[in-house]
């Protein structure tokens, strides 16, 4: 475990972003809690008991590795569905273990048929509708096709869900698009129903969708970005906080990173700092060299951009971000000393650092920064309830 660093997960915000989604979203609508690529970044292991422990009873990931990881991380049973991968090899014990998984082609439908037929248990599915992402999905001809193996075989099959994806409900720009794969949904699913095949559970929405299309919500929200305080887009919060009275945002972050002084160094006027000549000193300066880097997490696009909080300042990341350090420029502070906390997401005093400060090109690097945040990093609970 590397503890040169340590991510914190608030409690607090936990609670808050949930009872919110659950008020927003009403009662009759299932929260599911995407917590593929590491819970965002979260920690799987760390995050699940703290969502099973404020309400959350529904799972979404990606990788039957996930969903071994959601799996053992619970107390109680819940369900677990996933959306992408699952070996050959795994379906037998993805099917003894009650996973949820999403039908997307005719081979997976084949295997998993296979695999309840050697175990004699039905296969709990979500079939996949492709309605215009052009990602994964069956499309109407493919989805006759698996109609009739379905119906061909009663006794292996459960059709939990049936469900797509939408293309970008957090842009405008995507509106009419959205709107034709909404329609294309409708279509196949009454073709479904004009076969006798009722899914308990129509789910088209993610976090975005839910808030931009309500009529999308359906029976289920896959809630992934949300879950965490982050909105999709800042479009997404201008449009949810527009008829609003208090344009405050309702969301929480959980996450927090930090990290501590390992030494500190002056450098003289003319000097060269870190790889290469990217970063030379004007004046001298006094340097801090913080042990995190590309390798936990802290992308090389920050160097020479980045910023830390350090003693309640906020100090620029100068020269190259290395595989395991990054250099702060810290001549400012003159007290400063050798173990002070560095936050390099979250708050220190009145100032504060968040996912998107560490790019103002896009929104969408909230998810690619999260995702980013190394597996080996302890992660630890605050604020706990």
């Amino acid at each position: 475990m590397n503890n040169s660093s340590i991510i914190t997960l608030n409690e607090k915000s936990v609670k808050n972003n949930i009872d919110f989604l659950k008020k927003k979203l009403g009662a009759k609508v299932k929260v599911s809690a995407v917590v593929k690529a590491n819970a965002y970044g979260h920690g799987i292991e760390q995050i699940v008991p703290l969502f099973e422990k404020h309400g959350i009873d529904h799972y979404s990931v990606f990788y039957y590795s996930e969903a071994m990881r959601v799996y053992k991380s619970l107390s109680a049973p819940a369900t677990i569905m996933i959306m992408g991968w699952v070996s050959d090899e795994d379906m037998n014990d993805v099917l003894c273990k009650g996973f949820e998984f999403f039908v997307f082609n005719l081979e997976r439908l084949q295997t998993a048929l296979e695999s309840a037929k050697r175990l004699n248990i039905k296969a709990k599915i979500h079939l996949e509708a492709e309605t215009g992402m052009n990602r994964s999905g069956l499309n109407p001809s493919v989805l006759n096709e698996a109609i009739s193996i379905i119906k061909e075989n009663p006794d292996y099959f459960d059709v939990v869900g049936f469900c797509t994806h939408l293309a970008g409900a957090e842009s405008i720009s995507n509106h009419p698009r959205i709107q034709k794969q909404l329609k294309k949904y409708q279509k196949m699913l009454s073709v479904l129903e004009a076969n006798n095949i009722v899914p308990k559970c129509k789910h088209v929405a993610n976090s975005a969708a839910a808030f931009v299309y309500p009529k999308a919500r359906m029976d289920l929200v896959r809630v992934g970005i949300m879950m965490y305080g982050f909105w999709s887009s800042t479009e997404v919060f201008i449009q949810y906080i527009n008829n609003k009275a208090t344009k405050t945002d309702p969301l929480n972050r959980i996450l927090g990173w930090q990290s501590q002084i390992m030494s500190i160094k002056y450098i003289k006027t003319g000097e060269f700092v870190s790889y290469g000549i990217s970063y030379l000193a004007q004046s001298d300066i006094k340097t801090a060299l913080i042990p995190i880097g590309y390798s936990s997490g802290y992308s090389r696009s920050l160097s020479n951009k980045g910023r830390v909080l350090i003693r309640g300042q906020r100090c620029s990341v100068i020269g190259v971000v290395n595989m395991n350090m990054i250099i702060a420029d810290i001549t400012n502070l003159p007290d400063a000393e050798i173990g002070d906390e560095v936050v390099i997401i979250g708050k220190q005093g009145d100032l504060e650092i968040k996912v998107s400060a560490f790019s103002d090109i896009s929104e969408q690097l909230n998810y690619e920064v999260l995702a980013h945040l190394s597996e080996s990093i302890k992660r630890t609970i605050i604020n706990k309830l």
